[in-house]
């Protein structure tokens, strides 16, 4: 695994990762033992900001710990430390029937690999609660659309590249949309504002609209 860290501020270290997989075992291995100072870590596509308190933690001594941390030898996170979601999700989107077209399988048989699949919150972005879901049991690599379109609606279940995703408030988006849920993904009043919080287990849950 090559780290490239890079000064953040005086918080925080950026680490720079050859790819998503490298992210997020790092991130795997880090979390379990979060050392005293740790405040956040923050994973990205191919980054992790590690923020801290220096007052507690000092950025060399944040150096030195990634440096030496080894990955292969981290134990497995216990999908517990992060939680689950549930997402309840009514399968009707305006692409369903033209991205499982796509893909070579029938719209009912890209339902049943988008619930069977084990998801979890790769990274946040794009939008408040946004979350990048990946699953090793998802194999399909799905194309955006041609044209973004201008409003996707609150709740819309969506898929693009790797990823799945969902919409938590009304923007643009070229993701495929496949489905939509009336859960409340992001509430800046809340505690945990985001529901789909890096690290969190997510599963998709059948119902009728």
């Amino acid at each position: 695994m090559t780290r490239r860290l890079l000064p953040s501020g005086e918080s925080a270290l950026l680490v720079e990762c050859d790819g998503l997989d490298e992210v997020l075992a790092l991130h795997d291995a880090l979390a379990p033992e979060r050392r005293p100072g740790v405040i956040e870590l923050v994973p990205a596509a191919r980054t992790l900001l590690v923020v801290v308190d220096p007052a507690v933690l000092p950025l060399e001594s944040l150096a030195t710990w990634l440096r030496r941390i080894r990955v292969d030898d981290a134990p497995a996170t216990d999908a517990a430390a992060f939680g689950e979601a549930v997402v309840p999700v009514v399968y009707d989107g305006d692409d369903l029937d033209e991205t499982a077209a796509l893909l070579h399988v029938s719209p009912e048989e890209l339902v049943a690999r988008h619930l069977a699949a084990s998801w979890r919150v790769a990274f946040g972005g794009f939008a408040p609660g946004f979350g990048y879901l990946v699953s090793d049991d998802w194999s399909f690599e799905v194309p955006r659309l041609g044209a973004p379109r201008a409003r996707v609606p609150a709740g819309a279940v969506a898929l693009a590249g790797a990823f799945a995703g969902v919409y938590p408030r009304q923007s643009p988006g070229g993701w495929r949309l496949i489905g939509r849920t009336d859960a409340v993904l992001w509430d800046a009043g809340r505690p945990e504002p985001a529901v789909l919080a890096p690290g969190r287990r997510v599963r998709f849950e059948r119902v009728r609209g």
